[in-house]
């Protein structure tokens, strides 16, 4: 897919890509700050069909939204190209021993070999979670490993 990123001397930066239905969808980045999402017409790429502002917790809202889903599937589409290695979601049950605590204290990597790569939690991705992020009951857990490392990594969530 390829980003154009167009400078607005004055206004800021158009950052857009054409969909396959030829419309065009994307950002304006002003200089003040503000976010402006647009979409074209379909029979008029440079014409501006629609365009919401957007505050900065509607931009998070917005790429968390589409991000979430995305992450997920793209990790699942490259552990196919893999051999031996799995992408999946672990839930953080309420109750857990680590509902409340945080990655470090789970020593996942150390005792099952496989990597957090993101949590997601009420559909919002969080990737690459640092060890002082802190799981709550009903967090999925994104993890890459082996068959076995993943099933060590359910028994730690779930048992400590």
């Amino acid at each position: 897919m390829d980003v154009t990123v167009t400078p607005l001397p004055g206004l800021g930066t158009q950052q857009d890509f054409i969909t396959a239905s030829g419309h065009r969808v994307g950002v304006i980045t002003y200089r003040d700050g503000r976010l402006e999402l647009i979409v074209s017409a379909g029979e008029d790429p440079d014409k501006v069909a629609a365009s919401v502002g957007l505050t900065g917790e509607e931009t998070s809202a917005l790429a968390n939204l589409l991000g979430a889903p995305q992450l997920v599937s793209q990790l699942t589409k490259q552990q196919r190209e893999v051999t031996g290695i799995t992408t999946w979601q672990l839930p953080v049950a309420a109750g857990s021993p680590y509902d409340g605590r945080s990655l470090g204290e789970t020593e996942m990597r150390t005792r099952t070999s496989v990597s957090i790569v993101a949590v997601v939690r009420g559909g919002t991705a969080h990737p690459s979670p640092g060890p002082d992020f802190e799981f709550a009951g009903g967090d999925l857990v994104v993890v890459v490993g082996t068959a076995d490392g993943l099933r060590a990594a359910g028994e730690v969530l779930d048992k400590g």
